[in-house]
């Protein structure tokens, strides 16, 4: 009904858990948006011009919009809605808990573990996310041309070294990125031990956390 809204950020509020409340005034109208928190670092200050996609939702005869920063980011929601016990609560705690590749690629792998970082993803949950949505989203993934990091360490070992880092406190998003660049940047091999994994990966967050 209404794909997107071209406007100005007239306010942010209501910020509570993944969610926020995104004013964007167009035309003399003004529209609120529900939108990830993590879309709240990428908007422009008060008064700046911004285009959002949005998705329109009748919820108990109340009319709801849901904004997000692209399209693929709406329909990734979109494909998450269609998962039965997934509302729009749990399906953006998903979309702020990863990247969009990243939440794309640990759907596709079935990797649990980063899905329960999400608020309120169980792991009943997250088995449930990955055996209905894999084949979708592989299909989707290819038309929507998404870039895909495939570094990392191997699958025999990835688990040990996201938990480990998980527990020591960092997000799953985190966790995701680090993982990409000790591999693309540092260079280091997927069957590297388990602990080199980790000593890498906490050395590239201690500085970016310092800086």
């Amino acid at each position: 009904m209404i794909s997107y809204l071209k406007g100005i950020v007239a306010g942010i509020q209501n910020c509570s858990g993944n969610r926020c409340i995104l004013t964007l005034e167009v035309n003399g109208m003004g529209y609120d948006l529900q939108i990830p928190a993590r879309l709240v670092k990428q908007l422009p200050d008060s008064g700046g011009e911004v285009q959002i996609f949005t998705h329109y939702q009748i919820r108990e005869e109340v009319p709801l919009l849901y904004g997000f920063g692209s399209p693929g980011e709406r329909e990734v929601f979109r494909h998450l809605l269609s998962v039965s016990g997934i509302g729009a609560a749990l399906a953006i705690a998903l979309l702020d808990t990863l990247e969009l590749p990243d939440l794309v690629q640990t759907i596709i792998t079935g990797n649990i573990q980063l899905l329960i970082q999400a608020p309120g993803v169980g792991k009943k949950t997250a088995e449930r996310l990955c055996l209905e949505l894999k084949s979708k989203l592989i299909e989707w993934r290819k038309s929507a041309g998404l870039f895909v990091a495939t570094g990392g360490p191997a699958p025999g070992i990835l688990e040990e070294v996201q938990m480990t880092l998980l527990a020591l406190g960092y997000t799953a998003s985190e966790v995701s990125h680090a993982l990409h660049i000790v591999s693309e940047d540092i260079g280091l091999p997927k069957d590297a031990y388990v602990e080199d994994w980790i000593k890498q990966a906490i050395t590239h967050l201690s500085t970016e956390y310092s800086q």
